[in-house]
Formats: C-alpha cells, sequence, structure tokens
C-alpha cells in the first residue's frame, strides 16, 4: 500500500467521522459557501436518512457532484439504490433525482469544467491523489475511471 493510499483512508475514515458534525453546523445557521451543499440519501440498508457535504458545480438547472471514493462511497451507493435526495443550499431544501455516471471520459469533462473554475483547488486535489502536474487527457481518464459523478435533477413538487 502506497502512502497515498494509506493517507487517503486516514482523510476518508476522518471525514466520515466529520460529515454529520459539518451537516449539523450548516443546519444550524453555519454557511457551507458556495462550494458546498447538503446531500440527503436514504440509506440502502437501514432505509434512515443520511446527510453528506459536498463540493457540487451547478450546470443549466442541474448541480453536479463528485464522488473522490468513486462507487465505494456510501452516498453513491445508497442513491444507486434510491436515486430520490434531497439537495440543501442555502437553507433551501430541493428534492431532485439523482442519476450516476460512471463513465470515465464524462468524468474527465467534469473534471476538466472544475479545473476551468477552480484551478488551484482542484489543481492540489488531483496532485494530491497523485495525479501528475502536467497530464495527458488518456491519464486524466485513467484516473477519472476511478471516480464517479453524479447528476442531481431538481424535481418538480
Amino acid at each position: 500500500m502506497s502512502a497515498i493510499d494509506r493517507f487517503g483512508g486516514i482523510i476518508w475514515r476522518v471525514m466520515s467521522w466529520l460529515n454529520p458534525l459539518i451537516g449539523r453546523r450548516f443546519r444550524s445557521g453555519g454557511k457551507p459557501g458556495q462550494l458546498v451543499l447538503l446531500l440527503t440519501t436514504t440509506g440502502r440498508k437501514t432505509g434512515q436518512e443520511h446527510i453528506t457535504p459536498l463540493q457540487y458545480e451547478q450546470v443549466g438547472g442541474a448541480f453536479y457532484v463528485g464522488s473522490a471514493r468513486g462507487k465505494r462511497a456510501d452516498w453513491f451507493r445508497n442513491i444507486l439504490v434510491n436515486p430520490n435526495v434531497v439537495v440543501e443550499i442555502e437553507g433551501n431544501k430541493i428534492p431532485a433525482h439523482a442519476d450516476a455516471i460512471t463513465e470515465p471520459e464524462k468524468i474527465a469533462d467534469f473534471i476538466e469544467l472544475r479545473l476551468k473554475k477552480r484551478p488551484r483547488m482542484i489543481g492540489t486535489l488531483l496532485r494530491l491523489e497523485g495525479l501528475p502536474s502536467s497530464y495527458s487527457r488518456e491519464e486524466l481518464e485513467h484516473f477519472a475511471s476511478q471516480k464517479a459523478v453524479v447528476v442531481l435533477q431538481p424535481r418538480k413538487v
């Protein structure tokens, strides 16, 4: 196991512990800012609601969120079983339908969109995950093959 894998595992364990705390803080008046939404999914095993803070990009009327853990993320696996979710942004709760994207080409397109909008932050995250500073589209798609993206389409109530 590489140092990056060990470091990443530690980060995900810490984040799984912090996510509920972050969600409660946002709901109690803390501002997630323009980068983070709260995603409420229904647990695939428990049927209980789970709240996950996620960075997002809005494209048209949809919200796009990426899963750094790919298909292994609990929130991602929950939406595969039940795609009916709630998106919370700045105190507004929006019922939505979640569509999973797992094609590396489309995920690479999403990463490039994020890089255009937030080059320093996303570039740093990519380097922390092992992608070199200068990479080809083929390398980006290989990297993207380990990730997943979800499109959250607001539903009319």
